[in-house]
């Protein structure tokens, strides 16, 4: 057990009747990151967190929050955890104040607690309007201020993002980077968007047909790209090129002046220069382009064949 992680499983599996969905996963988010969990629809992510909050029960392998066995302190260590699943369950006729109040009641917290977090979620504006007029934007922000009544240590929030427009994406990275700069929260958060994940994850992992395929830091997963960089050579036939040159034999032709072959260095792509203009081919141009983020995701989601 690792106190530093306020979330790390051993080998967690899981089988829906005789079908396998997770196989041995070993998570570990660190102490007040924001954990990206990717991976495509269906790779496992919302099971994952429904183990993790004690809402399913594994087939085996175990579940440690703050350094401690969830099947063993459940109740004390869930009263530490926030959590949006899917869509919030709110009640259309109450106000968001109501909706706010009701719960907090129910869980015995101070109240003082229903103003902070409507004010934490910038909803202090419209908490007495009734919720059926709120917009899917402030509909996820009264949810996540829901999460946050108990002030958890750790958020674990199931494709927060999933339905909102651009403007309230952009609130509400803003609002996970203020809660845990700010308030010092831990959030593990799942997205099968890479492009969005990037822009506020300081760790990530990816998953793909329930097994793990890469954890680590950001700048970990943006070092997957080196070694996958690629040279894309403009000249007059691609063809003749690769005729008159050994070095371009295994090169991909992607138009009939057009080819591109894996990078090595910078000292080789000078002498493939050279050797082009010394064998009478022009070079009309040569640059390297290096994979993007979203093309390692997608690189490390691919689709295993069945053996």
């Amino acid at each position: 057990m690792n106190a530093a992680y306020p979330v790390e499983t051993g080998d967690l599996s899981f089988r829906f009747g005789a079908r396998p969905i997770l196989h041995g996963l070993n998570l570990q988010v660190p102490q007040g990151s924001i954990y990206g969990f990717l991976g495509p629809n269906g790779a496992g992510k919302s099971t994952t967190l429904r183990l993790l909050l004690g809402l399913l029960r594994p087939a085996s392998g175990s579940v440690r929050l703050f350094g401690h066995e969830l099947a063993r302190h459940r109740v004390a260590l869930l009263s530490r955890v926030g959590a949006l699943i899917e869509n919030p369950s709110l009640y259309n006729h109450l106000t968001g104040h109501e909706n706010v109040e009701a719960t907090r009641r129910l869980r015995g917290l101070p109240a003082a607690r229903t103003a902070a977090v409507l004010a934490q979620v910038s909803l202090s504006a419209d908490a007495h309007r009734p919720v059926k007029g709120y917009s899917l934007g402030m509909r996820q922000r009264l949810g996540l201020a829901l999460a946050l009544l108990p002030d958890p240590d750790l958020l674990v929030l199931d494709e927060p993002t999933n339905g909102l427009d651009p403007a309230g994406i952009s609130d509400l990275r803003a609002l996970l980077r203020q809660l845990r700069e700010e308030h010092g929260k831990t959030i593990l958060l799942s997205s099968h968007l890479i492009g969005e994940v990037e822009k506020v994850a300081t760790h990530v992992g990816v998953i793909q047909q329930g097994r793990l395929v890469f954890q680590g830091s950001l700048p970990e997963l943006q070092a997957r790209q080196e070694g996958r960089a690629q040279l894309v050579l403009h000249t007059a036939c691609a063809a003749t090129c690769q005729q008159l040159l050994p070095q371009l034999a295994t090169a991909a032709i992607i138009e009939a002046g057009t080819l591109r072959v894996p990078f090595e260095s910078r000292e080789h792509t000078a002498a493939l220069a050279s050797a082009l203009v010394a064998a009478g081919q022009p070079v009309y141009g040569l640059h390297c382009e290096q994979p993007s983020l979203e093309d390692t995701f997608l690189h490390l989601t691919e689709p295993v064949a069945a053996s």
